[in-house]
């Protein structure tokens, strides 16, 4: 029996999206949805007075939105089997917890209450760096989520553990019946005087160059390695693979120009705690013009 698609709600817009985008997911591998809301109202309003009647008003709220959400997935598609709970806990612990038996983790890229302008909300980079199951964060252009160019793009490293990234992409590209872009960035190794090995993001300086310095060869032989189990696993997926030289991250950011979904992998070192994400995956994050997925393996 397969694990259900588990989305992380609380009545933003970015939630209601990542919904309609979950919804549609579930339909294409056949799973079931459960809609997951975390607040922590029983904190703030155990100490109300006596004297009133009926629910606190932060438990009735997350009712509320557990119910709407539940109810716009229904009408999306009648045929996903749709559960939806509200509980009093943290948001992030409670994602982290579902994430054990679930397909995959959704979440919007901004919660309410973020602050205006804020790149991705702290509960999605959270859940994105800590989850044991694959995450993904709805985000982009409206005709990358429609899924208008048929095409999922997998970004490739050096550790083998990245074939799981690779696995979780070629699935997608078959459920969706897209075309699978494998695609690993390279630096070469042999620079004019003075050429930077390195280039950052606009705005955060704290991503650098990711990429292999390494000869174009060996590059392509990594990435036929990654694609060969593919091919052999999933056989009618139209799978093929691309060399970039350049930062990993503004590789990956520009292939998500035309890409319904980007996949990236993420290493778990074991008994570590904190954010543990590559360069390339906090930008996607951030950046992304579609959907990015998030991919985890122990290290």
């Amino acid at each position: 029996m397969e694990l259900p698609l588990v989305v992380g709600i609380d009545g933003s817009d970015s939630s209601l999206l990542a919904v309609d985008w979950a919804v549609d997911e579930a339909a294409r591998h056949g799973l079931s949805l459960r809609l997951v809301h975390a607040s922590m109202w029983e904190r703030y309003e155990r100490a109300r007075p006596s004297f009133t009647t009926g629910r606190p008003a932060g438990e009735a709220l997350a009712q509320h939105i557990v119910a709407s959400c539940a109810e716009r997935a229904r009408l999306r598609d009648p045929e996903v089997k749709v559960s939806a709970d509200a509980v009093a806990a943290d948001a992030v612990s409670t994602l982290l917890r579902a994430g054990s038996e679930a397909f995959a983790l959704v979440t919007g890229v901004h919660g309410r209450g973020e602050v205006a302008g804020l790149l991705l909300g702290s509960v999605s980079l959270t859940v994105a760096a800590r989850a044991m199951c694959p995450v993904i964060v709805v985000r982009g252009q409206e005709r990358n989520l429609r899924g208008s160019f048929g095409r999922v793009v997998v970004g490739v490293g050096d550790s083998t553990g990245g074939t799981g990234a690779v696995r979780f992409a070629a699935r997608e590209a078959e459920a969706r019946g897209s075309s699978l872009i494998a695609v690993r960035a390279w630096h070469s190794p042999v620079h004019e005087p003075g050429a930077p090995l390195a280039e950052s993001v606009p705005g955060d300086p704290r991503l650098s160059a990711d990429a292999a310095e390494v000869p174009e060869e060996q590059v392509s032989a990594t990435l036929d390695d990654a694609l060969r189990a593919v091919v052999r696993e999933r056989p009618r997926v139209d799978a093929g693979g691309r060399t970039v030289e350049g930062p990993a991250h503004r590789v990956l950011l520009e292939a998500s120009a035309d890409a319904d979904l980007i996949v990236v992998g993420a290493r778990r070192r074991h008994g570590q705690f904190g954010l543990q994400l590559g360069s390339a995956a906090h930008c996607l994050l951030h950046h992304s013009a579609c959907p990015v997925a998030v991919v985890p393996h122990r290290l």
